[in-house]
């Protein structure tokens, strides 16, 4: 079976990239790697991050792998949190902080517009390919959860469903996400 390193330890998304691939590619973790350290994330877009992350993989083990990199965008904000997603409310924040300055910055908008992007880096041989999703929605005025979700899943309602991405099964959310897709589109690539 084919292996790749994704370059992350963060459970909730190598759950939903392994689900979505369906143990058909054997995806491992830095920490199953035996890789740490720090990546950095210095870059100014989705792509350019995703790029770093798997090159920092890439140098130290010249394993295929991939990288992904994930921003909220949000058009009352003027595109942020974006690329800062992830570290919106200080470089140490928690998922809540992030959330709770998101719904602070948008207490008096009434355009609640948003989407969600994923961009993967694959690099494969020494060569990067990118892969892209996105999801539009908006953002709910207060979480809406049921205990799935990370991130900012309980404020996020994508387009045509009554339920934030925290309140829906992991399988449905796989479905329609930005991660989702932009898996679906490695999954597909991987298996051509």
């Amino acid at each position: 079976m084919r292996r790749l390193i994704f370059a992350t330890n963060n459970k909730h998304k190598v759950g939903e990239v392994r689900a979505a691939l369906d143990g058909k590619v054997e995806v491992i973790t830095l920490e199953e790697a035996g890789l740490k350290g720090e990546i950095p994330e210095t870059a100014d877009t989705l792509q350019g991050n995703a790029l770093q992350k798997a090159e920092w993989v890439w140098e130290r083990t010249h394993t295929d792998c991939f990288a992904d990199d994930t921003g909220l965008e949000v058009e009352a904000l003027g595109g942020a949190p974006g690329v800062y997603s992830a570290r919106y409310a200080g470089e140490h924040c928690s998922f809540d902080d992030n959330i709770d300055k998101l719904l602070k910055a948008l207490k008096d908008k009434e355009n609640r517009k948003a989407d969600f992007r994923t961009v993967i880096c694959l690099i494969e041989n020494g060569e990067a390919k990118y892969f892209e999703g996105r999801v539009d929605g908006q953002i709910l005025k207060e979480r809406h959860t049921c205990g799935e979700g990370f991130g900012y899943d309980p404020v996020f309602m994508p387009e045509r469903f009554a339920v934030s991405f925290a309140e829906m099964p992991l399988e449905v959310k796989n479905s329609i996400s930005h991660r989702g897709l932009a898996v679906k589109k490695l999954a597909e690539y991987l298996n051509s």
